[in-house]
């Protein structure tokens, strides 16, 4: 619950009468990141060159650059921290791993970040090559890795560092369920945020740090339990949720900041879109006394580094041959960003789904499910690149194909939609079959209400009894995203198919230029 809303107007009268010692401090601050060195499209894809000629795109590492190096020089204070997710998004990560983030963030002076669940996309070792490049520290606080080589006693729960005299702690926290959303091996063992924050901030405290900023990637929602559930945060600066917040947009979902318990709730949506700058004054005590800012969009109007641009294109030279292939045509653009395709059936949902199924389908296999998690990007009309294509889907999944009886089925798509007011990747993309969901229901207590499979021409109500030959990709197959029931080495099930990104380029290409569709094959009935 929103306690209070610091407005601008607000602010101001706190600071009316406030000690001549406040110190002011500027958080700039970035999330979700995902490799997206390059500039991005309106739909959050590659910028091509008619659209950067433009002046269409946003975002990129040398805008950063610049924008960065604007806001230092304008603040009396500044930090620059990160809410989580450099990794994965890109084939800059497919090829580089960490290499190329590590790089463009020195480069940009990061004083701190968060993990994310995507810098455990490869396993706890390049998440530790990752942190040996970087000067900064990388935090997480809620978890327990002194079991794992690769990171016991390197990876930290906090920190403090020093600006113009003040002491700043900061906290990292990483989401609960990262051992459903990536693969930090069996070692390394996630806690409750809350628990974990207030360990650290007592801690902090004792050693007499007063001014405390979490770098949470853990959700808008979660941010604002930890915020009213602890005591003694000042800041939450966020991530995973891609949440755009802001005073002046109809688009944002919360204020900037957000205030919850008197603790300053942030974030810049995602893949370097916004540079977040947030305006805070403490009194000696390390009480905030005014907070104000907004996400600054990184559009044409913010110039472009040159010794950057240099730098990504000279990385972009093996990549170049791989992306710039055009493999398809889309007839219209297709809808696949997180907002949609992650509460109700979407477009490229259904043409990821559709791609799946027809490729095994002479396999006997009749029903396909996707994690719309997978799901990173929507398109534009026009011709379709291999790298577009890896922008969708860039995480190297492969098809897995597997036998699961229709009570398991139905069991699977509870799960999928048990966490749709979060907006969680599990929620279900599917073809083959159709069903319906109730809001209202409890999770995983009946939300789904009836659920039809194809056969022959048509679609009859699923037998629990009977079994299914289902698709998916490897990492939902092995329980990736809640899907638990997918698990096992009962199930007569292959999980070394193709790459899902081969899977969908060559099912565009032999569509002709495809045009996007959604049929009711997915239904909410309150």
């Amino acid at each position: 619950m929103i306690a209070r809303i610091l407005t601008p107007v607000a602010a101001l009268a706190l600071t009316v009468g406030s000690a001549a010692a406040e110190y002011k401090l500027t958080i700039l601050h970035t999330n979700d990141f995902h490799s997206r060195f390059e500039p991005i499209n309106k739909y959050d894809s590659t910028c091509d060159a008619e659209d950067q000629a433009e002046g269409k795109c946003f975002g990129g590492t040398a805008r950063l650059v610049t924008a960065i190096a604007e806001a230092r020089v304008r603040a009396e204070n500044t930090i620059l921290v990160d809410g989580g997710d450099q990794f994965q998004g890109s084939l800059f990560y497919t090829y580089y791993k960490g290499k190329a983030a590590a790089e463009f963030m020195t480069k940009l002076g990061y004083d701190g970040m968060t993990v994310g669940n995507h810098e455990f996309d490869d396993g706890p070792e390049v998440l530790r090559g990752f942190m040996d490049a970087v000067g900064f520290p990388v935090l997480m606080s809620n978890a327990d890795v002194s079991g794992e080589p690769a990171l016991a006693d390197v990876l930290k729960k906090s920190t403090v560092i020093e600006r113009g005299g003040g002491k700043i702690g900061l906290i990292g926290l990483t989401p609960e369920d990262t051992h459903e959303l990536a693969s930090p091996g069996k070692n390394v063992h996630f806690s409750d945020p809350v628990a974990a924050v207030q360990a650290e901030v007592d801690r902090l405290t004792a050693e007499g740090v007063n001014k405390i900023v979490v770098l949470s990637h853990s959700g808008y929602g979660v941010d604002q339990r930890v915020a009213a559930e602890t005591t003694g945060v000042d800041v939450i600066v966020g991530g995973h949720s891609n949440t755009y917040l802001s005073n002046s947009s109809d688009k944002a979902v919360g204020p900037y900041p957000t205030v919850v318990n008197g603790v300053q709730i942030v974030q810049a949506y995602a893949y370097g879109k916004f540079l977040g700058e947030l305006n805070v004054s403490f009194d000696d005590a390390g009480h905030v006394v005014s907070a104000t800012g907004e996400p600054l969009i990184m559009d044409a109007a913010v110039s472009e580094d040159a010794a950057t641009l240099d730098r990504i294109a000279e990385l972009a030279q093996p990549l170049d041959e791989i992306r710039n292939k055009v493999v398809a045509e889309a007839a219209e653009p297709i809808e696949g960003s997180r907002d949609v395709c992650r509460v109700q059936e979407c477009q490229m949902g259904n043409l990821v789904a559709d791609a799946m199924l027809d490729r095994v389908k002479d396999q006997g296999v009749t029903i396909a499910i996707a994690n719309s998690g997978g799901i990173r990007a929507s398109l534009d009309a026009g011709e379709v690149t291999m790298g577009e294509v890896l922008t969708i889907l860039p995480f190297q999944n492969t098809l897995s194909t597997f036998e699961i009886d229709g009570e398991t089925l139905v069991e699977a798509l509870e799960n999928g939609v048990s966490q749709v007011e979060d907006v969680k990747g599990r929620f279900p993309q599917v073809s083959g079959l159709k069903f319906s969901w109730d809001s209202s229901a409890a999770p995983n207590a009946g939300r789904v209400q009836e659920v039809l499979v194809a056969e022959g021409d048509g679609f009859v109500p699923v037998d629990p009894a009977r079994t299914y030959f289902v698709v998916t990709n490897d990492y939902v197959r092995n329980g990736g995203d809640g899907y638990a029931m997918f698990e096992g080495d009962d199930k007569n099930a292959y999980d070394f198919g193709p790459d899902l990104a081969d899977v969908l380029a060559e099912y565009l290409a032999a569509q002709g230029p495809y045009t996007p569709y959604t049929d009711g094959r997915i239904s909410q009935v309150k």
